[in-house]
Order: structure tokens, then C-alpha cells, then sequence
């Protein structure tokens, strides 16, 4: 059973006086060279001390980095990477204060309040022609506040919500994602072979590092292969790539686009032109091609003959012995940079890595599929819905406010805890991710005790997450609005409604 440990309901709880506590907590951060702790409420809205996110190790790239275990090496020669073991447990910021109170000691808002408190905001215009909202009560499940929750609307990127749950359910939060390297049909030849790993990198895995919070590395891979081939004698090979674990387009069907790079399961640094680059960073044609080069270049600098070109091949039917092999980090950390930083690379590579699951199409129609197919066997309302992407760049995708909100209540539900990494990998408002720089101003007080994955297309803005009332009640929200004329309106409304929930008591 997985180690990322499972939320009793009844441990969702909150103290009365709690709120001044939340409210400097939340305002606080940790410096630590590059790294930043943010403290606010719990990632399923369990009131946290200062002591407990302390104790949560650092924050990089907006990813929490939890204190783990080195991994053991594995045995082998040839084998360069991470043991898969359990996937590490859910961080102490998903702690509580105190001795647990039940859910019933914590009042829960009431219709009408929440109704009184919601409703006048949309009838805000930045909202846009369509608007659909819910509010959830964590604990039970049971609808607060509902407007048009059912009605199908464009989710944008709240869909790798969707994509996390449906990745998680089908494949579990231990589950690595291999690069390999194996021998050729023809002797002296040797294959990489693309298992999909979008986190795959160039650059080499610094000393000290926690292998299961870090990229894999091709550098590792080279050297694990240059390594292998040397003991057996072989100086010279000729290199070929395999990228025939996906089927269908390259291209995702907005086309050529710096938010994404073409679809294939070898890459390194998600095909960026710069490595350091983050949003709207120009892509190479060619991922697979560019990481095999790139690999050849590192065999030749380990003393390994790379004779002729490198192309793509195929590599040999069967289970042949593996030369090397790096594997990913579990997908517990993969969702949750997925989500924290809006990840469109490693939202359609987890679409197929469900796929190869379920045994559909490895392409962009079958991870649609397979998403829709998990998530109907957890009993989600999937009425109105249309997946056709796995990170919601597709504007023809569709979901409801209330597939997103059971969604959440579901990945906090203790029959699922393989699902926490959803939970635990939302952005903080204020502090990290892609709610870094939103709620402040008017909405700053919800700093911290928001938690939500945002989505944004022109005409379309979402916000799904979690958030603790004025009374610590953890309560599951998501605000959907298309044909919005205003983008930064359009997400001052939203963010509005999101603080208005953590404000109220609403009875």
C-alpha cells in the first residue's frame, strides 16, 4: 500500500480563535538559497502551524520537496536510477493543529449564506457570457452553493485535474516512467528507447539530490551505457532512437506553440531551446531527435565511438537485456509539478501513459479516452463532458464545475489515497506555482487559504481548489467562466469569489 497516507474525514478539523493564527502564518516565508517555504492553511485545508511547515523541507520551482530517504542503488550494472519503492509520504503540511476535532464540531456554511455571499458576484460582467460555479463541504461531500453546476463549459487547464486523477487511479502514485537502452538487431548497434518522460534532462543529477524528487538524466544514462559497454568490450556502436511507444500527431491541435512541445516520448528538458526556460519557451521540430543527438555527443565524451548517424530505429521485439535505464520520478511528484506549475508537456504524457494503462491509442485521442474511462469507473459525473486533450489546451474540451469540484472531494476522500498528490500539488495562492502572483489587494486575507489550479485561454478563465471558511470548515470550490472580454478582470472576479468563500462563515 502506498506510504502517501490516507486523510480521515474526521481529521479534518479547525479551532475555534484559528483564524489570526492563519492569517500571520500565511504572510510568512522561509528563505533558503533558491528555495521558499509557504505557510498558509494545508493542502486539503487542515490548519497548519508554523511548526509543521517548518518541518515540510524546502519548496523548489514551486514543487514541495519532502524529507526522504536516499533510494537504494539498483543492482546491475547498467542500472542507474531510482529503486522504485514507495512514493513518499504526504508532507507534514497536511498536519492539523492540536487534537482532532470531528467535522460536526466545525459549523458548516449554509446554503443561503454561501448563496447571499456568491450569487451577487456573478453577476459580475468580467465573468464573461458563461459562468458555472460549485462549492462543495469537504468532508461529506454535500453541495453548498451551485451556479449552473452542471452546465459543460471550456475547462482549460483545470483538465489536468482530470488528467491527475485519472493517472493516478489507473497507474498509482509509485509508478516511474522508464528511458532505456538496449541492444540493436544488428550487432554493434545499440537503441534508446523513449518510455515517455517529459521530466527527462541533460543535465547531469547533482551530488546530494533526492532521486525521487529530482528529474531523471540522460548524462546518468550515458554514463550507466558507456559504462555497461565498456565491460563488455565494445569502444564503438551505432546509436539508434525509438519513439514508437506513441501513435497519432506530434503536434497538439492548437499546432506549433511555445506552451508545448510535440508530443513524443523521448525529450529532454520538454524540448526547450533554453533549459532554464519556463513559460512560453520556444521548442526544438525535433525533441526525439535532439535528445538522441544529444546523447551521442555524451557517449563520445565518455570514450564511446558513435560510427555513422544517429536515426530512428526500431528496437528488437521481445525482452531483450537492458543496457541502462533511468527512471522518472514517481508520478505522486510528476502530478504535482504537473499541477503547480501548469505542466502542459507532462499533462499530455501522463494522458498517454493512462492510455498505455488501459490499453488504448497512445496519442492524443487515446489519452482523451482513457482519462474519461478512470474516471467513470470512480462514479464521477461525466454527463455533458468532452476530453481531447490531457492539458486542456483543446478549446473544444468540456467539463462541469461539478466534475472539477467531486474531482477534489474525491482525491481527499481516504478510499483513495493514491489521489493526495492532487491535492498537495495546487498552487498556494500567494506563494507558489501559478497562483504565485494573484491574491493580493482586495483578496490578500485568502492568501494561503486558497488552493486551486488555475486555467487560462483567451475567452476562458478557471479556478478549482480548495479553501478553509472564517470558521476552518475545508471547503471544495471551482469557478468556471468563458467568454470573458478581460483576462485580468476576468481573474480578479474569480479570485474574488474564492476569497469570499474563505471569508465567510456564510450561516
Amino acid at each position: 500500500m502506498s506510504r502517501r497516507a490516507g486523510l480521515d474525514r474526521g481529521a479534518v478539523r479547525a479551532v475555534a480563535g484559528l483564524r489570526p493564527v492563519l492569517a500571520a502564518a500565511r504572510r510568512a516565508t522561509f528563505e533558503g538559497g533558491a528555495t521558499r517555504v509557504a505557510v498558509g492553511a494545508g493542502g486539503v485545508g487542515l490548519a497548519v502551524a508554523l511548526v509543521a511547515v517548518t518541518a515540510a523541507g524546502p519548496w523548489a520551482d514551486g514543487q514541495r520537496v519532502a524529507e526522504r530517504n536516499w533510494a537504494a542503488a539498483r543492482d546491475g550494472a547498467g542500472r542507474t536510477g531510482r529503486t522504485p519503492a514507495t512514493a513518499p509520504s504526504a508532507p507534514p503540511v497536511l498536519a492539523g493543529l492540536g487534537p482532532g476535532l470531528s467535522p460536526q464540531a466545525v459549523p458548516l456554511p449554509t446554503g443561503q449564506g454561501l448563496d447571499n455571499a456568491l450569487s451577487p458576484l456573478f453577476d459580475d460582467p468580467a465573468l464573461g457570457a458563461v459562468r458555472a460555479g460549485v462549492v462543495l463541504d469537504a468532508a461529506t461531500g454535500r453541495q453548498l452553493y451551485g451556479h449552473a453546476p452542471d452546465a459543460p463549459s471550456t475547462p482549460a487547464s483545470t483538465t489536468k485535474i482530470a488528467t491527475a486523477v485519472a493517472a493516478l487511479q489507473s497507474l498509482g502514485d509509485d509508478y516511474r516512467i522508464p528511458t532505456t537502452v538496449v541492444p540493436g538487431a544488428a550487432p554493434g548497434g545499440i537503441v534508446l528507447v523513449g518510455g515517455g518522460d517529459p521530466t527527462l534532462t541533460a543535465r547531469p543529477t547533482p551530488p546530494g539530490t533526492d532521486p525521487d524528487a529530482t528529474p531523471a538524466s540522460l548524462s546518468d544514462l550515458a554514463d550507466a551505457t558507456a559504462r555497461t559497454l565498456k565491460e563488455r568490450g565494445w569502444t564503438k556502436v551505432q546509436l539508434s532512437y525509438d519513439t514508437s511507444l506513441y501513435t497519432g500527431p506530434l503536434l497538439h491541435p492548437i499546432g506549433v506553440d511555445p506552451n508545448i512541445a510535440p508530443v513524443t516520448p523521448l525529450m529532454v528538458d520538454e524540448g526547450r531551446v533554453d533549459p532554464n526556460s519556463t513559460e512560453n519557451a520556444p521548442r526544438v521540430a525535433d525533441p526525439a531527435d535532439s535528445a538522441a543527438q544529444a546523447f551521442a555527443g555524451m557517449l563520445r565524451d565518455r570514450g564511446i565511438t558513435v560510427d555513422g548517424d544517429v536515426r530512428p530505429g526500431s528496437a528488437p521485439a521481445g525482452e531483450e537485456a537492458r543496457l541502462a535505464e533511468v527512471d522518472s520520478m514517481p508520478l505522486s511528484a510528476l502530478v504535482e509539478r504537473m499541477l503547480t506549475n501548469s505542466d502542459n508537456d507532462i499533462a499530455e504524457a501522463l494522458a498517454r501513459q493512462t492510455a498505455i494503462s488501459l490499453g488504448k491509442p497512445v496519442s492524443f485521442t487515446g489519452g482523451a479516452q482513457a482519462i474519461s474511462e478512470e474516471l467513470g469507473r470512480l462514479g464521477l459525473p461525466l454527463a455533458g463532458t468532452s476530453f481531447n486533450d490531457g492539458s486542456g489546451l483543446d478549446r473544444d474540451d468540456r467539463l462541469t464545475a461539478q466534475l472539477l469540484a467531486r474531482l477534489l472531494y474525491t482525491a481527499a476522500d481516504p478510499a483513495h489515497p493514491q489521489l493526495r498528490p492532487v491535492l498537495s500539488g495546487l498552487p498556494i495562492a500567494g506563494f507558489t506555482g501559478t497562483l504565485s502572483d494573484r491574491f493580493s489587494g482586495a483578496t490578500s486575507d485568502a492568501a494561503g487559504l486558497v488552493h486551486a489550479k488555475t486555467g487560462t485561454l483567451t475567452g476562458v478563465n478557471t479556478l478549482a481548489g480548495t479553501a478553509v471558511d472564517a470558521d476552518g470548515r475545508l471547503l471544495v470550490f471551482a469557478f468556471m467562466a468563458s467568454g470573458t472580454q478581460n483576462a485580468t478582470n476576468a481573474v480578479t472576479a474569480l479570485d474574488r469569489l474564492a476569497a469570499t468563500v474563505t471569508n465567510c462563515g456564510c450561516r
